[in-house]
Formats: C-alpha cells, structure tokens, sequence
C-alpha cells in the first residue's frame, strides 16, 4: 500500500452493535476508526469531516446504506466504500457498486476478505491522490502560462496551442534545434485532457530496427533477442500522446507502418498477426525540411501531410531578443538555486552582450550559458567575465538586443512590468485579452499589477 502520514481514517456505519465491535478489534491496530450508529448519524459526521474509507451496512432504518453511499460519492475528492450486506440482498450490493461503491462483503462477514479488499481500496485512494498531485505538478510546469516568451511571435505560437491541445489532430512541430519542441508537445498534451502518458521517442537515436520494436512492440521470438513480447510507444500511450521527435530520421520501411497506424488506428507487433487498436494521440517533431525530402523521395508524401495536419512553427531566439531578459532571469533564479549560491542579478554589460548574441544553439544553448556563469561567479551578480570569450566577442547588428527593444538591461522586473503596461495598450486595457496575450492567468496578471503598483 502507498504510504501516508498517520493511520487511515476509516468510518464503519452499522445499527448492528456486534458487527461495529467485531470491526473495531478487527481494524483498531491498523487504522483510526469512527463509528456511526445509524444512516442518519453518519450523514451528520460526513458533512464535518472526510475519511480515507467508509465501510457501511446497506439495510438499516432512518437513513439506508444507499444515501451514505450518495453523501460519500458527492465529496470531493470522494472516499471509496465498502458496503455490507445480507446474503440475500446481493442484488442491492450490484447496485451500490454500480451507483459507485468500490466493492462489497456479504453477511455474515469474512473478515479475511474484508481486510484484502480494504487494503486494495486504500491503495486505489491513495494512487489516485497521487495521480492528482502529480498531474497538478505537471500542470504548473508545462502550462502555457509557464512557458517563457512575452514576444508576439511566441504569443502566436501558445494561442495555437491552446487552440488545438483539446482536439485529436495531428500536430507537427517544426524549428531550429533547442527552441523548446518537446515542451511544446508536452503542453499540447497538458492541455488535452487526455488520461493517458506523454511518452517521447527521439528516432534518430535508435537504428530502424530497434525504432520499429520501441514504436509497435513485439512478440517473442520476432528476432534474435526477442526473449519476451514486448508493449511497443503506441500501447502504452493509449488514451495519451505520442511525440516523435525528430520525426525526419525514420526510414521509408517504417513510415509506411507508421501512416497505417495513424490513418486506421490500429497496427501489429513485430512478428505478431493480432491486430491491435489505439487511442493514441501523435505529436511529432523535425528542425528538418521535411517538403524539400519530399521532393528528394527521402520521405513520404501522404505521411507528411498526415502529420502536418496542424502545423506549430517555434522561432528561433534570434527572431525574438525581448524574451532573452526573461529567459535569463528565469535561468538565472534555477541555477542559482540548484548550485546553493546566492546570485541575484546580471550586470547592464553582462546582459547586454547576451541580447547581442546570435544564439544559434537558441535556448538550450542559452540555457547552458547561464549555466556556466552561475557556476563560475564568485559574486552575487553575473558580469561581463563570466560569459563564455566566444558568445562575449560576437554581437548581433551591433546595436539590436534589448535597448532596440526598449527593455532594460538592468532591472529585469521592469523588462515585465514593460510587457505588461504593452499588452494591455495593445488590448485597450482589456484585462482578459491581455492576460492571453501574455500567456498568463488573468488571476496572475492581477496579482502582477498589484505587484507593480499598476492597479
């Protein structure tokens, strides 16, 4: 069973008193109990407090075991619980767990049975409890109003994102390398609300063979290898999403089955004649031109245009200097934090060469350049000597960075107060719209203006 602090709380509802006493010095080692007398009494103590479970009989006066059952399910999150009835009314304890009820035990009880399914409704309890956190978690770091990029160029690129993560299209996503593809795709997915996994295959990394396993799976025996059957990507991302980065490197063999799957859903193992459904959502990614290999017959044409059913385009750095103060601050806080140092800010010359960079490498390489300065800083701002001779010497258009853009090189809070006094002049004080362009919660964007005196 998944851990939790303290004992679980379990409430046994039942107007038999020798059934509450045999429960009670069944579970009182194990678990903290509460016992309700009747229906009527558990209802009361349902409204003030919340239990991990709730065990109850299905037949008793006043109040049923079928409204305790109603009062739990309308909780939420809601408790799983058992009913207890008499041998003779099965047909009452079919209904209850068709109207919700996680299980039930006969009367008279065995307890050996009792105590297994209490264990698994527990243990389903607390995955779901986790499930939840973890999709929360997931939520505050791949949402849209998580990802770095004030520029209208990026705005444009988060408003598609919003405006086709719902659906069950296609999506591929193209740009130079480290402009942020899978983050994107993990967003889309985010955003779906799809129950399945995000599960991501880089296909250059694997040979064709290897790729055409880890994307279908295969049986036994299929090749020289294949000890066991194995579940390929698109098994296990049923009901989810699929994201196949790099998506130009696979070969012409394995593009066939690939569009057979999208196109009709279904696909083979290797080695395998069972034909095999799937409700797989498939992202796909290339910093490759993927219609020049379609002229040059490197790459199919009815698959390109299979997957370029929605098309996201991510610009590179370059194309967008006013999100590179931004970055930075961002990059600046993790690193500053996962290295135990205390660095809070950049010099006006240190950033100012940053915005001068051409940044072919774009994020990921600015990424790694902050870095490099957090860990070699002896101070509590990163200066001019801190960044690499090779990204120092080598500005952009000399003059275009951040001053051409107007933001301040210094005070990176005012950079944000600036884009958002700009978003909503362009939205005519619309706080809403502005919200969107910035790619923030509206309550986010109040707390803001709060932060900056802008109210």
């Amino acid at each position: 069973m998944i851990k939790k602090k303290g004992k679980p709380e379990i409430l046994i509802v039942d107007d038999e008193r020798n059934t509450r006493e045999v429960l009670v010095r069944l579970l009182r080692m194990d678990y903290e109990l509460t016992l309700a007398e009747d229906g009527q009494i558990a209802l009361n103590i349902l409204k003030r407090n919340n239990y991990d479970l709730v065990i109850t009989d299905l037949r008793m006066p006043g109040a049923d075991g079928m409204e305790v059952l109603k009062a739990v399910l309308s909780k939420e999150p809601s408790p799983p619980c058992i009913v207890i009835t008499a041998y003779g009314s099965i047909e009452s304890a079919v209904s209850a767990m068709k109207a919700g009820a996680f299980d039930f035990v006969t009367k008279p009880v065995n307890f050996d049975r009792l105590e297994i399914l209490i264990k698994r409704a527990l243990e389903s309890k607390f995955l779901k409890e986790e499930n939840r956190e973890l999709r929360k978690r997931l939520d505050n770091r791949f949402g849209v109003e998580n990802i770095i990029g004030k520029s209208s160029a990026m705005q444009s690129v988060l408003d598609i994102v919003r405006q086709v993560a719902p659906t069950r299209s296609t999506v591929l996503i193209t740009g130079e390398s480290g402009t942020g593809k899978e983050l994107i795709a993990q967003s889309l997915h985010q955003l779906s609300g799809r129950d399945g996994k995000f599960l991501p295959v880089h296909c250059a990394a694997l040979p064709s063979n290897l790729l055409e396993s880890e994307l279908f799976g295969h049986e036994k025996g299929s090749f020289t290898g294949a000890l066991e059957q194995r579940k390929g990507r698109f098994e296990l991302s049923d009901g989810g999403t699929l994201f196949l980065d790099e998506i130009g490197e696979i070969d012409l063999q394995i593009q066939v089955k690939l569009l057979r799957a999208l196109e009709v859903r279904s696909f083979e193992r290797v080695g395998g004649v069972e034909t095999l459904h799937t409700d797989t959502r498939v992202i796909t990614a290339t910093n490759r031109d993927l219609k020049k290999m379609v002229e040059d017959g490197k790459f199919r044409e009815d698959l390109f245009y299979r997957l370029d059913v929605v098309n996201i385009n991510i610009p590179p750095l370059r194309e967008r200097h006013e999100d590179i103060p931004l970055f930075v601050k961002f990059f600046l806080d993790e690193f500053s934090k996962e290295n135990g140092k205390n660095i809070n800010s950049i010099s006006e010359e240190a950033l100012s060469a940053l915005c001068s960079y051409n940044w072919p490498g774009n994020v990921r390489e600015l990424k790694n350049c902050v870095e490099r300065m957090v860990v070699l800083s002896r101070s509590n701002t990163l200066e001019i000597e801190n960044i690499p001779l090779s990204i120092r010497g080598m500005k952009l258009g000399s003059e275009k960075g951040c001053q051409e853009s107007g933001f301040s090189t210094l005070d990176l809070d005012r950079n944000e107060k600036m884009l958002i006094q700009k978003a909503l002049d362009e939205c005519a004080g619309n706080r809403t719209k502005a919200a969107l362009k910035l790619g923030i919660s509206r309550r986010t964007l109040h707390r803001k203006l709060n932060e900056y005196n802008m109210e």
